[in-house]
């Protein structure tokens, strides 16, 4: 029963082809592997401490040539994190606006945005941090600068999408967001203003990739895998020829799909037809949401 129970939860966890499940275990087991290593410095199991060292070597320095000295850190510091609360608030946030985020977008947007968010934070980082070097050594640690970008990128798309919050009832996205922006560049702003100046731009990344988009440009096409040229077409004599083939005239088109995302914009999805979700279920069904 229990192996049944594993193996429903891995499926619906690891096999969807989201990689937000993947992103938070890691963030996680990390999280765990460095308590655990601190754990027994505590019990006197080994002479030092190795939380300080693991994470000062895991997390992005903020100046160039203490990066080229530990490279790995620009892939690695998008995982670490020292802080509980700050571990639970990320990973529940990046869950929930991928939700939203998947409503509208496919996988391959948000690999783009998150992705290219996350290497652009990290460049501006340690370039600012180079230019106007800190009073004292700082390190950029945690995924908060990517998932802004994605945020920011379903907010400008969706911004009067609405959120029930359990002590302020029923919110718009654009509310909730600038709320969180506010407070998250306030807390940079204090306390590492490198990690604030990314911040601002990995916002402006995100809104840059929605308007783009709107406008017919799909950045996320970099990623896209060039479709093999299609074989000639060949003559069929009978009746045998197969009739479940969807033609790619049978899904809605782009100009339908934007008129449904701009109404959505403006009144919210509750005020579509029952004809214009089926519309936009039929899209996201077809491995093509919302291409630009």
């Amino acid at each position: 029963m229990n192996n049944i129970g594993l193996k429903d939860f891995w499926r619906q966890t690891y096999k969807t082809g989201s990689p937000i499940p993947i992103v938070i275990s890691i963030q996680v087991c990390l999280f765990v592997l460095i308590y655990f290593l601190d754990l027994l410095f505590e019990l006197k199991l080994v002479s030092q401490s190795f939380l300080q060292p693991i994470v000062q070597h895991l997390s992005l320095p903020s100046n160039f040539s203490s990066f080229l000295a530990q490279p790995w850190s620009l892939i690695s510091s998008n995982f670490v994190y020292v802080q509980l609360l700050n571990l639970i608030f990320d990973s529940l946030w990046l869950y929930w606006v991928g939700q939203i985020f998947f409503t509208f977008l496919n996988k391959r947007q948000f690999f783009f945005v998150y992705i290219a968010s996350w290497l652009l934070s990290s460049s501006l980082y340690v370039g600012f941090g180079t230019l106007i070097p800190p009073p004292t050594s700082l390190h950029l640690m945690g995924g908060a600068h990517p998932l802004a970008a994605v945020l920011a990128a379903i907010v400008t798309l969706v911004p009067n999408y609405e959120l029930r919050l359990l002590l302020f009832g029923t919110v718009k996205l654009k509310i909730v967001a600038i709320v969180y922006f506010a407070l998250e560049f306030l807390f940079f702003t204090l306390g590492n203003r490198p990690a604030a100046i990314s911040y601002f731009a990995v916002v402006l990344f995100g809104m840059a990739f929605t308007y783009a988009l709107r406008s017919g440009m799909d950045w996320s096409t970099l990623f896209q895998k060039k479709q093999k040229r299609p074989a000639k077409m060949k003559v069929v004599v009978g009746n045998n020829i197969p009739t479940n083939r969807k033609h790619r005239y049978d899904l809605p088109n782009q100009d339908e799909i934007d008129a449904i995302l701009d109404k959505i914009s403006v009144s919210g999805y509750e005020s579509l037809t029952h004809h214009e979700k089926e519309t936009l279920f039929r899209a996201s069904n077809s491995g093509d949401k919302v291409d630009g």
